[in-house]
């Protein structure tokens, strides 16, 4: 039996929600990782303002997003967890880089986005899930725009 701490559950979900994002497992995302609706804020690269969307569509935006794109790479590290005076709430923060590689694109292959991610995370009958996730980008950096 595998005897992990609470800490260490609401890392893994933070590094599931990496992970099945770039392999493109949206089944993953919604049965295991995220609540049904969720507090989603993308507003430092211009997504406009945060608000609620259920997961679904956010799983929509993101395969929509990726449409084209060979690979996609997220690396997350300095995890930060403070869990609320009820032990059934976590916020983590890490930081995290996002490379996306096109090989078809002709002004360069890959972009990277270097930020932070703020998510807050609820303990569910299903075990962790996240209900609140804010990216803050500090800089982008490559071919942008994949021309």
């Amino acid at each position: 039996m595998e005897n992990k701490s609470k800490r260490d559950e609401v890392i893994e979900l933070a590094n599931k929600l990496f992970i099945y994002t770039d392999y493109q497992q949206w089944d993953k995302l919604l049965d295991e990782v995220l609540t049904e609706n969720i507090w989603f804020d993308m507003s430092s690269l211009g997504a406009g303002e945060g608000k609620k969307f259920p997961a679904k569509e956010i799983c929509t935006m993101w395969k929509n997003g990726f449409a084209g794109i060979d690979a996609v790479h997220h690396q997350a590290g300095n995890y930060l967890v403070n869990f609320a005076a009820e032990p059934i709430e976590a916020n983590v923060f890490c930081y995290a880089i996002a490379l996306h590689y096109k090989n078809a694109a002709t002004q360069g292959k890959t972009r990277e986005f270097v930020g932070s991610y703020d998510l807050h995370c609820v303990l569910t009958d299903k075990g962790w899930r996240i209900d609140s996730f804010t990216y803050k980008v500090k800089y982008v950096n490559g071919n942008v725009d994949f021309k």
